[in-house]
C-alpha cells in the first residue's frame, strides 16, 4: 500500500481544520490582537491557487484540503476586520491575486507551480511582521499555527513520495515560517505575565490600607 494516499488523507484533514482554531478564537474574544488581517486574506487566496493547481494535476487530495482553508481563511479575515484590524492592512493580498490570476492565464498549471510555493511566504509573512511588532498577541491563535507546522510537515513527506516539487517547496516554506510564528507566540506569554505581575501586589496593598 502506497503511502501517499495516507498522507494525503492526514492533510485533507489538517486542512479541512487548520484555520479554525484562529476564526473560533475571533469569535470567542471578539478582538483580533496580534492578528495579521492581510495574511488571512492572502491565505485564502493562495488556498484557492492550490485548489486550481490540484485539479489541474488531478491530486484531488491538494484540492479539499486548500478548499477548506481558503473559505475559512476569508472568514477570518471578515472577522479581524470587524473586531479591529484595518482595511489599510491589506498589502500583500491584492496583489499575490494579481499574480497568480496572472501566472494561471499565462502558464496554467505550470506557472502556478513555479508561483504556489512562495506564495506562502507572501501569506505568512505579514503575520510574522505582525507578531514581532505587536506585544499584544492575544488575538492570534497558536492552535492554527501549530497545526499549520504540521500542515507543512505532512504535504512534505507526501511531494517526496509523490517527487511533486513545488508542493515540496510548499512544505519547507510552511515549516520554517510557521514554526517562526509559534516561537513568537509562545515567547510573548511570559512578557505579559510578568507586564501584569506588578499590579495585584499594588492591588492586595492598596485593599489592606482601608480600614
Amino acid at each position: 500500500m502506497s503511502l501517499a494516499p495516507f498522507l494525503g488523507g492526514i492533510g485533507t484533514l489538517v486542512g479541512l481544520v487548520r484555520a479554525a482554531p484562529q476564526l473560533a478564537r475571533l469569535l470567542r474574544r471578539r478582538e483580533a490582537c496580534g492578528v495579521s488581517v492581510d495574511t488571512a486574506a492572502t491565505s485564502s487566496i493562495v488556498s484557492t491557487g492550490w485548489v486550481t493547481y490540484g485539479l489541474l494535476t488531478h491530486q484531488v487530495y491538494v484540492s479539499l484540503a486548500t478548499g477548506a482553508s481558503a473559505v475559512i481563511f476569508a472568514l477570518v479575515a471578515l472577522q479581524a476586520l470587524r473586531f479591529g484590524r484595518r482595511a489599510r492592512e491589506f498589502r500583500i493580498a491584492p496583489v499575490w491575486f494579481g499574480v497568480l490570476l496572472l501566472a494561471a492565464l499565462l502558464a496554467g498549471k505550470h506557472g502556478l507551480g513555479l508561483i504556489l510555493p512562495f506564495s506562502v511566504l507572501a501569506a505568512n509573512i505579514p503575520q510574522l511582521r505582525v507578531a514581532r511588532r505587536e506585544d499584544d498577541l492575544t488575538g492570534l491563535s497558536l492552535g492554527t499555527w501549530l497545526l499549520s507546522v504540521s500542515d507543512g510537515l505532512v504535504w512534505e513527506l507526501y511531494a517526496l513520495l509523490q517527487h511533486d516539487l513545488p508542493i515540496m517547496a510548499f512544505g519547507l516554506f510552511q515549516l520554517a515560517t510557521s514554526g517562526w510564528i509559534v516561537a513568537l507566540k509562545l515567547g510573548r506569554t511570559p512578557r505579559r505575565a510578568e507586564a501584569g505581575s506588578p499590579r495585584r501586589p499594588m492591588e492586595r496593598l492598596s485593599r489592606t490600607r482601608i480600614p
